[in-house]
């Protein structure tokens, strides 16, 4: 994990350099809004396993339609290919 100090997790040097970036923030609150989104039509539920998976994802310029939603299992949601630096390919 690159934000590790004296062996534990440094959330506050996180925060400061990744999570509380505006850009990040707003990803964020697209993922939550999914999330809501597909809560208040009974997809989904707290503590389900389940995740929303944007079918084109919001780094690659996806948006929060309803036609680029899905539920997936939270394994398979988080299962895919990635580069040597831990992004998508």
């Amino acid at each position: 994990m690159p934000y590790m100090k004296n062996g534990k997790r440094d959330y506050k040097r996180q925060y400061e350099e990744y999570d509380g970036k505006e850009e990040v923030k707003k990803d964020r609150a697209k993922r939550n809004g999914a999330r809501r989104q597909m809560e208040h039509e009974g997809k989904v539920s707290k503590g389900d396993g389940k995740d929303v998976d944007h079918k084109k994802p919001l780094s690659k310029g996806g948006i929060n339609s309803r036609s680029n939603l899905r539920v997936r299992s939270s394994s398979a949601n988080k299962s895919f290919a990635r580069k040597k630096n831990g992004a998508m390919k």
